[in-house]
């Protein structure tokens, strides 16, 4: 018997910034799998700044969005139909299942999960893509070293959280950036930072400065504008900087201008902007050392969860105001099998 299926449709251009007008929630069905498919149950949904570029008009980019379409997006849940040896009812699978409550798909676009211990959400998160591209940019792209100074951009969001532990774990002066004191504190007292700043400051150039006197080695950047305008100006001689997300500029009919990119040049700074898609095979090492930091207690995670698919548009909204701590996730149904 087909099962009844409630998703989120993307219905209206994102010029600017997006509300919730641009989704719309609808019902269909979900008939049974052909062989090699599977159908999921979706329990968290994942929510990321990735998603606001595949909405933007003739974007070019990996997958964008067509009106209409179910909105994008990963998700874990666990497996109730099964077409395919690979897959048994009741084994996690991930993968980008869309916001929608079941998912038909063919197993090879899915990834069974053993949670080792783990929540599911983890897997959207610290052990997620967050998570992977959060090692990718330290280890593959900037190469931390012990006794530098790193700074972290959106430094209390689910990558940025994840780069600050890592950075600390090598023996790095970690220095974060987020907006307000109350993300700042947590930037320091949950998640171990030796430093943070208030993008939001009146005196942010002067505090950043304050906060990285002998100045900055690498950037990890996850915000641009003019944040990273002012980080280009502390760059040490030869220092790195690992662009993996411009969030700041997402909701922008146009984008800031960069004033200081000219800094690039005469601080001999290395910039490699990358997905994390473009390095699968790095992906089993970066999981073996989150998996190493969560059990040490060096990387706490947090999480911010709404509850009901209808809330997703909203709190897809909040994501690029600030409002989210952590990984910001939708839970559809309850983690039980």
């Amino acid at each position: 018997m087909p099962l009844s299926n409630q998703c989120v449709r993307f219905v209206k251009p994102a010029v600017g910034p997006v509300d919730e007008r641009h989704f719309e929630l609808s019902t269909s069905t979900v008939s049974a799998p052909d062989a090699g498919e599977i159908i999921v149950r979706n329990v968290y949904l994942s929510l990321d700044p990735y998603q606001r570029r595949q909405m933007m008009p003739g974007v070019v980019y990996t997958n964008p969005l067509n009106i209409g379409d179910v909105m994008v997006g990963r998700a874990i849940g666990t497996v109730v139909e099964s077409r395919d040896p690979r897959f048994a009812v009741g084994d996690w699978a991930l993968g980008h299942f869309g916001w929608q409550h079941y998912t038909r798909i063919s197993a090879t676009k899915a990834e069974k999960i053993d949670l080792d211990g783990f929540s599911p959400s983890t897997f959207l998160g610290a052990l997620g893509s967050p998570g992977v591209t959060a090692w990718v940019g330290l280890r593959t792209i900037a190469k931390v070293r012990a006794g530098e100074t790193v700074v972290i951009s959106a430094a209390t969001g689910a990558v940025g959280s994840v780069a600050g532990a890592l950075a600390r774990a090598t023996g790095c002066r970690v220095v974060g950036i987020a907006g307000g004191p109350m993300k700042c504190a947590h930037a320091i007292e949950a998640l171990g930072f030796d430093a943070c700043v208030d993008y939001k400051s009146a005196n942010f150039r002067d505090e950043l400065a304050h906060a990285t006197p002998t100045g900055i080695d690498v950037d990890f950047e996850n915000v641009g504008g003019y944040v990273f305008d002012c980080v280009l100006e502390r760059m040490n001689d030869f220092g790195r900087v690992a662009l993996c997300g411009l969030v700041s500029q997402y909701n922008l009919p146009e984008p800031y201008g960069m004033r200081n990119i000219a800094e690039v040049l005469n601080r001999n700074v290395m910039l490699q902007g990358y997905r994390v898609t473009s390095f699968p095979e790095q992906r089993p090492a970066a999981l073996r050392e989150l998996k190493d930091v969560l059990r040490s207690g060096v990387l706490r995670p947090a999480e911010t969860i709404d509850v009901g698919l209808a809330q997703a548009p909203a709190a897809f909204v909040r994501l690029f105001q600030g409002a989210n701590m952590g990984k910001s996730l939708v839970r559809l149904a309850d983690e039980t099998i």
